[in-house]
């Protein structure tokens, strides 16, 4: 990571002011990055919905096949059957454009830096990128951060911005009020939740989360675009 990139991410981490702005950016073609499959439905399921209700081109770069989960309520490995699982959800999802990739779930804290980013960058060139999406690095899943990290350097260097979703107890960000939008989103992020049948003993704790869920999501800027736009 280069030293913008790492002050980007290291502020972008940081507690910080709350900002003003109550819309999605604006966007034709958004990656996803997240660390395992099921975290494009558990934690950005509802986000991507609504991203996609407005005509936004989704894609999916998965680092892990997910084979590190203590679960598994099907007969099949996990390193097969989790990218499977994952291919439905993202149908449900609306994600057109799905990569797993093979790094080793719970280790990518441990990969060289250098080559995520470089996986990444290939993912945004691939896919014509122009706007980042990630699960926000302040979290207690080193995973997370190593995504996020890498993604910053890759946005740094494409000059591609990079959004994170952010716990909603989170202190900076803004808030996107979904709006009408709102039951729908949850809806298809609880099926596409159910498509992970590996994982279906957790399903019961991450649907009463969603169910708990206002009608907002709350966003931050890890990398920010030049210029400031928002979807209407």
């Amino acid at each position: 990571m280069t030293q913008a990139a790492a002050t980007a991410y290291a502020e972008a981490a940081a507690p910080g002011q709350q900002l003003s702005g109550r819309r999605l950016p604006r966007a034709g073609h958004i990656l996803a990055v997240t660390a395992r499959p099921g975290q494009e439905s558990a934690d950005l399921g509802r986000l991507l919905y609504a991203f996609r209700h407005r005509g936004v081109s989704l894609g999916l770069l998965t680092l892990t096949r997910g084979e590190a989960s203590p679960l598994n309520s099907t007969c099949e490995r996990l390193e097969a059957i989790r990218p499977w699982e994952l291919q439905v959800a993202a149908g449900l999802l609306g994600i057109s454009a799905l990569m797993v990739a093979d790094y080793p779930d719970g280790q990518l804290n441990r990969q060289p830096a250098a080559e995520l980013t470089a996986r990444v960058r290939r993912a945004i060139r691939q896919y014509a990128t122009d706007l980042l999406l990630v699960i926000d690095p302040a979290t207690a899943d080193p995973d997370d951060a190593a995504v996020a990290r890498a993604v910053c350097a890759a946005a740094e260097q494409t000059g591609v911005p990079a959004l994170a979703r952010m716990p909603r107890a989170a202190r900076s960000g803004w808030h996107v009020d979904l709006g009408t939008d709102a039951e729908s989103a949850r809806a298809v992020q609880r099926a596409a939740l159910a498509a992970h049948t590996s994982q279906a003993r957790a399903r019961p704790r991450v649907q009463r989360r969603i169910d708990r869920q206002d009608d907002c999501e709350q966003l931050r800027w890890l990398v920010p675009p030049r210029r400031m736009f928002t979807l209407g």
